[in-house]
């Protein structure tokens, strides 16, 4: 229901295309980004990472690793700030600050932009969307669930995944212990199913 009313949202890409589009949200962070480039690079495939730019500020050089494995980059807010909460101009600036850090830093121009907690207001969204593609997602694994085991997270995002599916996953140290329960056996999935992964563009 939501997609059909915020169309101008990106919630998955081509139906007919049977690729995933795996992306990760919060990073970088240590000891939990390079577990993640780890298993995408056992694997073969590709992901979209939304950055955070404070963690960017902090972690340069793990930023500069996704970047140097081939991995795709969005926009993540400066201080991962919740739309609704925040005043519009201070969000905007906070987009902007990410984007400008992210082009002196890694050399990336990016459109993509990822509200923190799919939160971003109309007028937020209208200030924004000449210059961002707002990209959500059509599976969230719940990997930020304390409540949610690996097992019940994996089993979720395997049912909802299909072609063309926008599917979200955090580097992040509170989702670290169910990424490494289960983000191999997903990204088994992926593979023993045929679906090609590809970066957001």
């Amino acid at each position: 229901m939501i997609p059909k009313i915020f169309k101008h949202y990106t919630w998955h890409k081509e139906r007919t295309e049977k690729k995933i589009y795996l992306t990760f949200d919060d990073g970088p962070v240590p000891g939990v980004t390079e577990f993640v480039l780890d298993q995408l690079e056992s694997f073969g495939m590709k992901a979209t990472f939304f950055m955070v730019g404070d963690n960017v500020k902090k972690y340069p050089g793990l930023a500069k690793q996704v970047v140097q494995h081939g991995h795709g980059v969005g926009n993540h807010t400066f201080h991962h700030l919740n739309g609704y909460k925040t005043p519009d101009g201070l969000y905007v600036q906070d987009v902007l600050d990410c984007q400008n850090l992210l082009q002196t830093q890694l050399g990336v121009d990016t459109r993509l932009f990822r509200p923190p907690y799919g939160r971003i207001t109309k007028s937020q969204y209208t200030r924004l969307a000449p210059g961002h593609e707002i990209v959500m997602w059509d599976v969230l694994s719940g990997d930020y669930d304390p409540n949610q085991s690996a097992k019940k997270c994996l089993e979720k995002t395997i049912k909802y995944s299909q072609n063309g599916s926008v599917v979200v996953f955090h580097d992040q140290l509170k989702t670290k212990a169910i990424l490494e329960d289960m983000l191999v056996d997903y990204l088994s999935f992926v593979q023993d199913m045929g679906f090609e992964t590809d970066i957001l563009r």
